[in-house]
């Protein structure tokens, strides 16, 4: 190849990487990952439909653009869910569906074997059911706090840690768990069949309706004394972040991350609060504060870089209760 033909091949492959993965998280990309997955068109994402298995594709296309591989062969790890069904009924379906599972490897050749998982739930309730805070009412459950919000900070964060993996000397796991509606069931496949010993997950991060950042600017946290330093790290961090974090000792409330804080694993659980469009149809994109949640992916990503590098062992802290 002459010189001339290898400076426009590489300028070519520069602005490739460059159209493709972006070294910060931004307001258009959250909007748009929102907008798609609380799109009517996805009829609410409900665990073993079609519309389901698009979102999964659309996980994998673009942790593939971000340069985030699997760990091992996929992206997916196949389970099966049984969907909940209202009182009285005898029939209890189940479906085959995904959690979508990407890989950063820690640059550190000791603490790469130390991993951090950052999750969030992408399925919903299609067109209502028994989960629905309007049960008789047949229509799409569009949820685009619950949970478009987390989905699209994990591919944002995912995206910004991918760009900037040399900085992490811990490796970290991005999961977007399926069935989190149906009883976290997800999760606890995951934890029950992981794709790396247990022992290994030092601490799990998860958002769940993180699209709905109040005026004060509050991001709820639970969890943060579970791991050494974890209180005084997440104050420490809301400043520098733009944000008021509200960190809880424990109370780790009922996501994901249960899963993983029932095996001993410490966790932090992000939301930005409940609201009246909770589990309803009404949940929708337009009333998402995107410039509220850029800034929970901001406070996300730096406390994952943060725990990722420190020198000191990341111990799980048990609650004491009397």
């Amino acid at each position: 190849m002459n010189t001339k033909k290898y400076l426009l091949v590489a300028i070519y492959t520069s602005l490739s990487i460059t159209a493709f993965s972006q070294s910060e998280v931004t307001e258009k990309e959250i909007k748009a990952h929102i907008s798609f997955l609380a799109s009517p068109e996805m009829a609410g994402r409900f665990p073993g439909t079609a519309e389901n298995k698009k979102v999964v594709a659309y996980l994998i296309k673009e942790f593939k653009k971000s340069g985030i591989r699997p760990y091992g062969k996929s992206y997916t790890q196949d389970f099966t869910a049984k969907i909940r069904v209202k009182k009285g009924t005898t029939d209890t379906p189940r479906v085959l569906t995904q959690n979508v599972i990407g890989f950063i490897e820690g640059s550190d050749p000791l603490l790469k074997q130390e991993f951090i998982v950052l999750g969030a739930h992408y399925d919903h309730l299609g067109m209502g059911g028994p989960s629905s805070k309007k049960p008789d009412t047949t229509g799409v459950h569009l949820g685009a706090d619950d949970n478009a919000s987390g989905t699209a900070a994990l591919l944002e964060i995912g995206e910004k840690l991918a760009t900037n993996r040399k900085q992490l000397k811990r490796s970290v796991l991005l999961i977007a768990f399926g069935a989190e509606e149906q009883g976290l069931l997800g999760s606890k496949y995951f934890v029950e069949h992981p794709v790396i010993p247990l022992q290994s997950i030092k601490l799990m991060l998860n958002m769940d309706m993180v699209g709905r950042m109040n005026a004060e600017k509050q991001l709820y946290m639970g969890g943060a004394a579970s791991f050494n330093g974890g209180v005084e790290l997440m104050k420490q961090l809301g400043p520098e972040a733009g944000i008021n974090p509200i960190v809880i000792a424990y109370d780790v409330g009922g996501s994901d991350h249960v899963s993983f804080y029932k095996k001993d694993i410490s966790v932090l659980g992000f939301h930005t609060g409940g609201h009246p469009q909770y589990h309803t149809p009404e949940d929708q994109a337009s009333l998402i504060n995107v410039a509220g949640e850029k800034l929970v992916c901001d406070y996300v990503y730096k406390a994952i870089l943060s725990v990722a590098n420190r020198k000191e062992a990341i111990v799980f802290v048990p609650e004491k209760k009397n």
